[in-house]
């Protein structure tokens, strides 16, 4: 493990299972929040106080990038299905576009959301 020198291509492997496990980590949180939704404005006024909270917040920005990122790597994947973008050049392009576009579509999600559902605003 001394000499090996981590690649994009490895690195965004293992980052796509664990943003895959973050995402099925939040399914129970995101039904709680639908059943909340459903019960009525008390049960909904918990789940808010609790996804408002700092902790909240925070996961709820882990499984925005968790979502954007893996869908992006997922395209990527559907690119390789067909026998696409192999060569190393390629692999490390695409790559790192998975890596901005990511980070990009989570900023851009969190500013136009903000503001809508009362954070930051």
């Amino acid at each position: 493990l001394q000499i090996y020198r981590p690649q994009i291509t490895s690195v965004l492997s293992i980052l796509h299972r664990i943003t895959g496990v973050g995402l099925a980590l939040g399914v129970p949180f995101f039904t709680w929040w639908l059943a909340a939704l459903a019960t009525g404005p008390e049960a909904y006024a918990v789940a808010r106080g609790f996804f408002t909270s700092a902790i909240g917040l925070a996961l709820l920005f882990g499984w925005s990038f968790a979502f954007f990122y893996h869908l992006s790597n997922g395209i990527r994947h559907l690119a390789w299905d067909k026998g696409l973008g192999f060569d190393l050049k390629t692999a490390a392009l695409t790559g790192w576009l998975v890596v901005f576009t990511s980070l990009g579509l989570t900023a851009l999600a969190w500013v136009l959301a903000c503001p809508r559902i009362g954070i930051w605003s």
